[in-house]
């Protein structure tokens, strides 16, 4: 009689479409295990992510319910990982632990260790990207650092197989597994307050989010993903970084034939994600050091003062503040509105981007090591075919090419909400009787902030 312990994990929080799952069905006992990882789940590190934690939590106890469905039952339990599965799978007497495997290196070198320790088979599936990362290959066999070419290549090379099914049920717990894990904790458990602002959680709103987007955002994408001020991006961040969706699914929908000739576009920018992956995996040194090995050591020399006003959106910029603002309250920025203020930290006020990312790591409910990173390099200038660092983002013309009518700053930038919109993006232009007071003037000057970066940097990175 084969026995498995079927290990979820942060990245995969679903049945359907896992291939985890249809593996385990192969044995004729499955345990389905959660392990509240101490890392994350001391309340003083739990605090450091509050909307991820809020986001994962309401997944979790989803899942607990669907596999409850499928007769059987979730054992979640705390600890450290590496400790707890290799004595739940000696305890237990199992053949073999299945898991999805992660992309990261740390998560890679965590699985190393499991598999050194177990005294049976540790079994990792793919499921985090479309294909394994590191498959996409030139034709001298070496890996692309041009997402271009890399996209072509995906396209004419890579197979992608249909999703899998949502299993109909679950062996049962073997007798002295049943009731022996631990209560999903609550957020409150953690010290962490509820925030009614985020997006909803779990496989269930993932899929109202994904058929929303694709029955209509989806045709304006290419355009619409760049108007913080209209509702233009999917918003499945969140669920294809935990898993409550896979990669697969979302794009299967995407390109089924009476929706392919409009996504496009959005099936090119879930290839962009598949790129950032397999660029992790071919550069795993790159969640710690710049892509463009010029920008090692670079002296980012922004102040404290000036960190401080873009963490809270006091900058006098109204597009880099909403952005600012939006993430604390809700845990999501769009798409143009990150590359803005990511800029602007960067190169308005040469703060390392590294600080930012970090920021954004805390705040976000999409928060993923390498996607974020990706994005952040790239706005730096510093990451692989990234916009060229000599690019610096005007937030004033950003602002009135992408929020016209400066709906979104006047969403998150109450005290220019009654300003006429030839003043929305430049509120010191205007009388000070127009707007709250307490509403700061720009704490750099356009010109002269991108004149110092260019000189800086230029001098910088040709060695001078």
């Amino acid at each position: 009689m084969k026995r498995s312990i079927l290990w979820f994990r942060g990245k995969d929080l679903r049945l359907a479409d896992h291939e985890g799952v249809q593996r385990a069905l192969n044995s004729d006992q499955v345990i389905p295990v959660f392990v509240l990882d101490s890392y994350f789940f001391e309340p003083e590190r739990a605090q450091e992510l509050p909307h991820r934690m809020q986001y994962l939590l309401e997944s979790l106890r989803e899942l607990e319910q669907t596999i409850a469905a499928c007769g059987s039952e979730l054992i979640v339990l705390s600890g450290r990982s590496i400790d707890v599965i290799p004595k739940l799978a000696e305890r237990w007497h199992v053949d073999e632990v299945i898991a999805q495997g992660w992309t990261e290196a740390f998560g890679r070198q965590r699985d190393q260790i499991i598999a050194s320790r177990l005294k049976c088979d540790l079994t990792l599936v793919t499921g985090e990207t479309l294909i394994m990362p590191g498959t996409i290959r030139t034709q001298t066999g070496s890996s692309y650092s041009v997402f271009t070419p890399f996209w072509k290549r995906f396209l004419a090379q890579a197979e992608i197989n249909a999703p899998l099914p949502l299993p109909n049920a679950l062996p049962p717990l073997p007798q002295g597994v049943r009731g022996t894990g631990e209560r999903i904790p609550e957020l409150s458990d953690l010290g962490i307050t509820k925030n009614p602002d985020l997006i909803a959680a779990g496989v269930t709103p993932a899929w109202e989010r994904l058929h929303t987007f694709l029955n209509g955002p989806a045709a304006r994408y290419s355009s619409a993903r760049n108007r913080p001020d209209k509702e233009g991006t999917s918003r499945l961040g969140p669920d294809l970084k935990f898993g409550t969706l896979s990669a697969r699914q979302v794009y299967a929908e995407a390109s089924r034939a009476e929706l392919k000739a409009q996504t496009g576009a959005f099936r090119r920018q879930i290839i962009w994600r598949e790129f950032a992956h397999d660029l992790m995996w071919n550069h795993p040194e790159l969640l710690r050091e710049p892509f463009r090995k010029k920008f090692i050591g670079f002296p980012w020399t922004g102040t404290e003062d000036h960190w401080q006003a873009w963490v809270h959106g006091m900058t006098g910029y109204p597009i880099v503040d909403a952005a600012s603002r939006q993430l604390l309250a809700t845990g999501f920025i769009p798409n143009r509105a990150r590359m803005i203020t990511a800029s602007f930290l960067t190169k308005h006020l040469l703060i390392d981007y590294r600080r930012g990312e970090a920021h954004f790591m805390k705040w976000l409910t999409d928060g993923d090591w390498i996607q974020n990173n990706f994005g952040w390099q790239w706005s730096a200038g510093c990451g692989c075919d990234a916009q060229p660092y000599f690019r610096v983002f005007n937030p004033i013309l950003q602002g009135k090419k992408f929020d016209p009518t400066g709906a979104y700053v006047r969403q998150w930038v109450p005290e220019i909400r009654d300003l006429p919109k030839r003043f929305v993006h430049t509120p010191w232009m205007a009388e000070k009787s127009l707007f709250d007071d307490d509403y700061p003037d720009p704490i750099v000057d356009h010109a002269a902030a991108r004149a110092r970066f260019l000189t800086h940097a230029k001098s910088y990175l040709s060695g001078s």
